[in-house]
């Protein structure tokens, strides 16, 4: 896959916590079948004590692998803002506040398709695909036991056959908003799990996802927001999407 930059960059740190900036195609921990690098390799490298920092996961395979201070996940190929920890008592207060849903991410989407409403909201629940292991649905005959999930979007621009929308999730479902944008007909550019048969998009070769910006509040009080510049290659799809 090309980037122009696979090293992380950091955006904001104090005492608890930073935010990095993570290029498409880097994955954040291991899943014990590839070696290749990750960014909890990265992690460690710049800040060793936050070997102890959070919970392990435990694979399929059984075996336990080390996620130090991740608080929350993006895809491989998804970039920008992520959050990770660097002590317990951080950790514990990043995690309850994913849990009660006050941490607020938005992520810039490139969809295939002009959607239609400035505003809306999907509202879908989700469960295991029937049809691939991989996969997740949104819609029906999915298997198992559907999780609610909730998707906010805004149209910022729409051109020439493509779309461009700020997303909020709601809640935090493996794979959500590709699943969802799927959903309503508007799959995310260049998706190979969720739009497998569609060409490639606006010059991109990788997943048209950006985490944007995301807020949360600090064990000192107050509130930040952090934003993720676009990565070169998402800043020139979008050109060519408002240039169509």
């Amino acid at each position: 896959m090309k980037n122009e930059n696979k090293e992380p960059v950091l955006l904001y740190e104090d005492d608890d916590v930073v935010v990095i900036h993570k290029p498409a195609g880097l994955v954040v921990h291991l899943d014990g079948k590839t070696e290749e690098a990750s960014l909890t390799e990265w992690l460690l490298k710049h800040y060793p004590s936050m070997k102890d920092v959070g919970e392990p996961e435990r694979l399929s395979t059984g075996e336990l692998i080390l996620r130090p201070g991740i608080v929350h996940r993006l895809d491989r190929d998804t970039s920008g803002a992520i959050i990770a920890v660097k002590n317990s008592d951080a950790f514990s207060f990043f995690k309850k506040q994913f849990q009660d849903r006050t941490i607020v991410k938005k992520y810039h989407a490139l969809l295939y398709g002009e959607i239609k409403y400035v505003r809306g909201a999907i509202d879908r629940a989700i469960a295991k695909s029937r049809r691939d292991f991989r996969l997740w649905s949104a819609q029906r005959g999915a298997r198992g036991a559907a999780r609610d999930a909730i998707t906010k979007y805004h149209k910022l621009f729409a051109n020439g056959g493509f779309s461009l929308v700020e997303a909020e999730p709601k809640t935090g479902r493996t794979h959500q908003l590709r699943v969802h944008f799927k959903a309503i007909n508007y799959p995310i550019i260049n998706d190979p799990l969720y739009a497998p048969n569609r060409p490639l998009a606006l010059g991109l070769d990788r997943l048209g996802l950006h985490s944007y910006s995301i807020e949360f509040a600090m064990r000192n009080g107050g509130r930040m927001e952090i934003v993720a510049p676009y990565p070169m290659d998402f800043a020139t799809a979008v050109a060519r999407l408002k240039s169509l």
